[in-house]
């Protein structure tokens, strides 16, 4: 078994009030820390206000570079990087599918919910649309990880010398740092990088700070959503498993642009919908520390969604149920 972290801190965004600083000095973090910004894409070591921003403690930053890295290892080797396009592309088809049955089955619980019967008929039809739900999250991260399995089988690609290479120098500065930054911005982008140099075990004893798509993406399962998007009704959907260094969570960001938080019944769907594992959303200037099975010293306005169709402001807990029904990669 993988050496857990020694503490993992989810924060709200970064860009325009950052509060990153205050965690690194509450923590203790004194020495270099090594940063995540491969959710930027192109714009990845365009990290100078990250750099800027921790000066002040004297704390050095080094960007492992996994986005420019992963540009390298496939220029380097044409046949993983034409397979990796592959396996993408069925992924992407695996995620339209699985939004197509989602949306109806979310249509017809809400069809359920305006239905008048009998108020034990309600409940017990309200729990089968939540369970029809539940169950196609867990197929369609069983598909993604047996997808997964199958590519990691066949071109087993941490043995492949042209990512190895780059798996050796990200592990030598990863040993060397006391702590690790994940930052946002595209989440599928982020993850896949942090999987494809197989990130996670060499984050065992280290201090993790993630915000944004940092934190979607350590989590057990990460759930894109956005209840009042452009194009109309948003529908919250699996993308895929996290690195699950932080159980028990599904972290959802900037609630203040991506939540309707008066929205009662869309708050108890999304509660019950991913329960046991708690709802957590983190408006700017928000942090919570998740550290052996505990969350610790929640600050900001860290907001729990309730089954009940109520949020709360979060408060310190003994212990955060971990997930049933399917592994972590």
């Amino acid at each position: 078994m993988a050496k857990a972290p020694k503490a993992v801190v989810l924060l709200g965004a970064q860009r325009f009030d950052p509060t990153l600083a205050e965690a690194v000095k509450d923590l203790g973090i004194k020495g270099r820390i090594a940063t995540v910004t491969a959710g930027w894409q192109e714009r990845e070591e365009e990290d100078d206000d990250l750099e800027e921003h921790l000066a002040p403690l004297d704390v050095k930053t080094e960007n492992l570079r996994l986005h420019a890295r992963a540009d390298e290892v496939f220029r380097a080797d044409p046949e993983f990087h034409k397979a990796h396009r592959e396996r993408q592309a069925l992924l992407r088809h695996r995620q339209d599918f699985y939004r197509i049955r989602l949306e109806h089955a979310l249509d017809a619980a809400d069809v359920i919910n305006q239905r008048q019967a009998p108020e034990q008929i309600l409940a017990d039809e309200a729990d089968a649309s939540i369970q029809a739900i539940r169950d196609l999250d867990h197929m369609h991260l069983s598909r993604c990880a047996i997808d997964r399995g199958e590519f990691e089988d066949k071109y087993r690609p941490l043995k492949r010398p042209a990512l190895a290479k780059h798996r050796a120098e990200i592990a030598e500065i990863i040993a060397g740092a006391e702590g690790i930054a994940i930052a946002g911005g595209h989440v599928a982008s982020l993850l896949n990088r942090l999987d494809l140099f197989g990130i996670a075990p060499m984050l065992g004893g280290k201090t993790i700070f993630a915000w944004c798509a940092g934190a979607m993406a350590i989590s057990e399962r990460v759930v894109l959503f956005h209840d009042s998007p452009p194009q109309g009704v948003g529908a919250a959907e699996v993308l895929d498993a996290g690195l699950g260094l932080a159980p028990g969570v599904v972290v959802l960001p900037q609630p203040e642009f991506r939540l309707r938080l008066d929205d009662k019944e869309r708050v108890k769907l999304m509660s019950r919908r991913f329960a046991p594992a708690t709802c957590l959303a983190f408006p700017e200037k928000s942090r919570a520390r998740w550290k052996s099975g505990r969350v610790e010293d929640p600050q900001g306005g860290v907001l729990e969604l309730r089954e009940d169709g109520s949020h709360a402001v979060c408060m310190a807990r003994n212990s955060v149920p971990r997930m049933k029904g399917h592994a972590a990669s």
